[in-house]
């Protein structure tokens, strides 16, 4: 698959994201409590998530039919194993969609074997669509991004998330006193994909979190490297990033400085 290739899907993958984007917005405030599933303590799921993923199962399939899927909500079937794989959170931020809080999107990536070629991130409310593609640089709404140039840990503005399971709060409350002493400030916006995103662009110059899933990252991982970024796993290693659970992305002049901060994060996980 060469690079005008890719280029092609993801502009066909762009399409098929926007028009689910309309669904998700469309459905804001129509959702009954009756509606909400808990999956995990703290983690909620409704039918926006659902069918929207369904959605863009289907339309995806058209545009490829030989990848498989990675999906946060299991509604698709497994292919047989191959190289191809589309990975797929239908609702990045579904707490903030399901509150009425203005925050979330829709994330998608097209790995080969780990070589993520194509990651996209729909900020629904903002209506701004951040794409890349592998060696093609990141754009949103069709104009090109890149990274902040903010070169100390002191003049940055920070996001992060926080999991789930709240077993990881103590160690990671920790590293958040200790970044908000040392930065600019720190951002907790609900939405990983859109953290990603706003790094891309300049509006974060770092981002950390764990206990996160491929899902979650693909995309945005992408669209950090193709604007110039950095991202690693804590412990400052780009291999494997997609299996390994915990992110760090910056714009890659503050990247040691806050590595050496976030590896703290890793004690007794």
């Amino acid at each position: 698959m060469d690079s005008k290739h890719i280029e092609e899907i993801c502009c066909k993958a762009v399409g098929i994201v926007k028009e689910a984007a309309v669904f998700i917005k469309a459905e804001l405030g129509q959702v009954q409590d009756d509606q909400i599933l808990e999956k995990e303590k703290h983690s909620l799921v409704s039918y926006v998530d659902i069918e929207t993923e369904k959605k863009l199962v289907s339309q995806l399939r058209l545009i490829l039919p030989e990848a498989d899927f990675i999906t946060e909500e299991n509604t698709t079937d497994t292919l047989p194993p191959g190289e191809l794989k589309w990975i797929i959170d239908p609702l990045d931020g579904t707490t903030n969609f399901l509150k009425g809080i203005p925050i979330f999107s829709i994330s998608l990536a097209l790995v080969k074997s780990d070589e993520i070629l194509i990651g996209i991130v729909h900020d629904i409310m903002q209506d701004e669509c951040y794409y890349s593609w592998l060696n093609g640089g990141a754009y949103c709404n069709g104009k090109k991004i890149q990274v902040s140039d903010v070169k100390q840990l002191e003049d940055s503005v920070i996001a992060t998330g926080f999991p789930y399971q709240r077993k990881w709060m103590d160690n990671l409350a920790q590293i958040l006193i200790t970044i908000l002493n040392k930065s600019r400030g720190v951002r907790r916006l609900g939405s990983a994909a859109i953290d990603l995103a706003y790094t891309a662009c300049g509006r974060f110059d770092g981002y950390y979190e764990t206990r996160l899933n491929s899902w979650d990252m693909a995309a945005g991982i992408l669209l950090i490297r193709e604007a110039g970024g950095m991202v690693t796993n804590f412990e400052s290693r780009p291999e494997g990033i997609l299996n390994s659970h915990h992110i760090l992305a910056s714009n890659g002049k503050i990247h040691e400085e806050l590595a050496i901060l976030t590896k703290q994060a890793m004690l007794g996980q």
